[in-house]
């Protein structure tokens, strides 16, 4: 086993959850490199100490420059702001060192852009945190998918609906200002790369967005909200399928309602996050009188389950989808290799951003070879 140092850029969510998988993943997945978490940084001092102290790293820092050149930090996992993405991953790709960036890529398509340029010319190891897709039931319908299991796919219902801005008296926060972080630029890119996995490229679009609540109190009174707060969109696969996609964060009831059905010419696919460790498949060449979705609770046969537990239908959790994360970014620097979802992979879904948001706009279908 050989050690391998690791700093993280924020501390909050998801910074929380990628020091513990750092910690765990090596014991989890007898992982033969070893993480070690040397560097934390947050906006000052004084807080990546506080957090430093409570997530296990040696050091901290409120300049992430100083994590970036520090000599024990080998490898980097970004987790603040998505404002701060390009700068933090352009130093670290020319300090030669990969990166693990949470979604989406960047604040703008520049700056997806130019980060998977960087990455590419630096041929560092580079990975988008799109965790939702290591789901082990996430992981099986792929398999079943790519085993031409269920057909020819001719159609998708995909969402990602949660209600955590559903109360409108809720503040107005960063959130609700600025198009990376509205529906759109927050929560839609998840579901755009999953459907890009299992289905494949999405042709054209239209899309259409709402701010349910125009305004929030703030500190000053009430503040306009300046991003949208639903939206629906309607696609075209370059393998002919269509989709409906739809996303919100008032879908008052939905706590994580990223879910999806796929229908093929022999079967199909129903996934609903809320309930992980479990995917139904309906089989169409099942004899007449007993066909029906059949309920699939995952277990140590399907993909990544078996390293967590020995028990089928135990389950995995949220954190767990980090620490498969983990161990894939970790393969992907011992060997060089490039995994699954790559900063190529956040590119296109920043694109599909983009192309929903020009299409809201515009009011009209748009073709993604055009962004």
């Amino acid at each position: 086993m050989k050690s391998i140092g690791f700093g993280v850029v924020g501390s909050g969510y998801m910074g929380k959850r990628h020091a513990v998988a750092l910690q765990s993943v090596g014991s989890v997945f007898n992982t033969s490199l070893r993480p070690t978490c040397e560097v934390l940084c947050t906006s000052t001092d004084d807080g990546a100490a506080k957090m430093a102290a409570a997530l296990g790293f040696h050091r901290s820092t409120g300049n992430w420059r100083q994590l970036v050149d520090d000599p024990a930090v080998e490898a980097i996992i970004i987790a603040s702001p998505q404002t701060t993405h390009r700068e933090i991953a352009l130093a670290a790709f020319a300090a030669g060192k990969p990166v693990l960036c949470e979604k989406p890529l960047g604040a703008s398509l520049d700056d997806a852009r130019a980060m998977c340029t960087a990455a590419n010319e630096a041929r560092v190891v580079n990975m988008v945190g799109f965790n939702y897709m290591r789901t082990p039931a996430s992981q099986l319908a792929y398999q079943i998918i790519q085993s031409g299991e269920i057909g020819e796919i001719v159609h998708v219902r995909a969402e990602h609906n949660e209600d955590f801005l559903a109360d409108p008296s809720a503040p107005a926060n960063w959130r609700t200002r600025g198009d990376a972080s509205g529906t759109l630029g927050d929560l839609s890119p998840h579901m755009f790369n999953s459907v890009l996995r299992l289905v494949g490229p999405i042709e054209s679009l239209v899309a259409d967005a709402q701010i349910v609540h125009a305004s929030r109190p703030s500190e000053t009174g009430y503040e306009a909200v300046t991003n949208d707060d639903q939206a629906n969109v309607l696609c075209r696969f370059a393998n002919g399928a269509i989709g409906t996609l739809s996303f919100s964060r008032v879908a008052l009831g939905r706590k994580l309602g990223y879910a999806f059905e796929i229908f093929g010419t022999k079967g199909s696919l129903r996934f609903d996050q809320e309930d992980q460790n479990a995917l139904w498949f309906y089989k169409g060449s099942a004899e007449e009188g007993r066909r029906g979705f059949t309920k699939i609770l995952t277990g140590p046969e399907h993909p990544d389950y078996k390293a967590f537990c020995l028990g089928p239908g135990h389950g995995t959790g949220y954190g767990d989808q980090l620490v498969i994360e983990a161990r894939d970014f970790l393969v992907a620097i011992e060997s060089g290799d490039a995994i699954f979802p790559t900063f190529r992979d956040g590119l296109e879904a920043s694109r599909l951003v983009v192309a929903s948001f020009a299409s809201w706009r515009e009011g009209r279908w748009v073709k993604l070879s055009n962004f």
